[in-house]
């Protein structure tokens, strides 16, 4: 489990194909407190770390996880958002995030307003997925508040930290994202759907 809160912004310095799988090396500040086994949020998406060496460490993506969310179109040099899982008892400063990645978002706009950012991203509403209005969403494994749900778009404010300190400045109208819904907002879909 995570909470959306982002650690660090990492570099992938390798990526091998390996079959049906993926290899990514990952250069961060955090590796040196990583174990192998430890599973990490990388853009939202829950990968076990398989090795470590130096100030990188190795995690694998399986076929699934490829064809379900933007890690195949990753490449050297770019940056991912990371977080460790949370710890039992620490504050939960973001929300419930399970990194596991509902489907794949485009942004469709990116507006900057007076210091601050409103990022706008559509999905195919047709899986089931739904936003609340002031509910919660994760965007590349980062928490955020929705603004303006729609049936299949939301729009998120970002503000000066959050864009500093993820990836959402690189981001551009047309970007592919990871979704991850908030899971108390499918449970709670899923009891209206089941009364009607």
């Amino acid at each position: 489990m995570f909470t959306g809160i982002i650690e660090d912004l990492g570099t992938i310095t390798n990526i091998e194909n390996d079959r049906d799988n993926l290899h990514l090396t990952i250069k961060s500040a955090i590796t040196p407190e990583l174990k192998i086994d430890q599973s990490v949020a990388h853009n939202g998406i829950c990968l076990t770390v398989v090795d470590i060496s130096g100030d990188t460490y190795t995690v694998t993506a399986i076929k699934e996880t490829i064809e379900k969310t933007t890690i195949g179109h990753l490449q050297p040099n770019e940056t991912i958002n990371l977080e460790r899982a949370m710890k039992l008892g620490d504050r939960l400063d973001g929300h419930i995030v399970q990194g596991h990645v509902d489907q794949v978002g485009v942004c469709a706009a990116v507006k900057e307003e007076n210091g601050s950012w409103y990022f706008t991203f559509t999905y195919d509403s047709s899986l089931g997925n739904v936003t609340i209005e002031k509910g919660s969403a994760t965007v590349n494994g980062v928490s955020l508040t929705v603004v303006n749900s729609g049936k299949d778009e939301f729009s998120v404010a970002i503000i000066p930290y959050t864009y500093a300190h993820t990836n959402f400045k690189h981001l551009k109208a047309g970007s592919n994202v990871n979704l991850e819904f908030d899971v108390l907002g499918k449970y709670i879909q899923k009891l209206y759907e089941a009364r009607l």
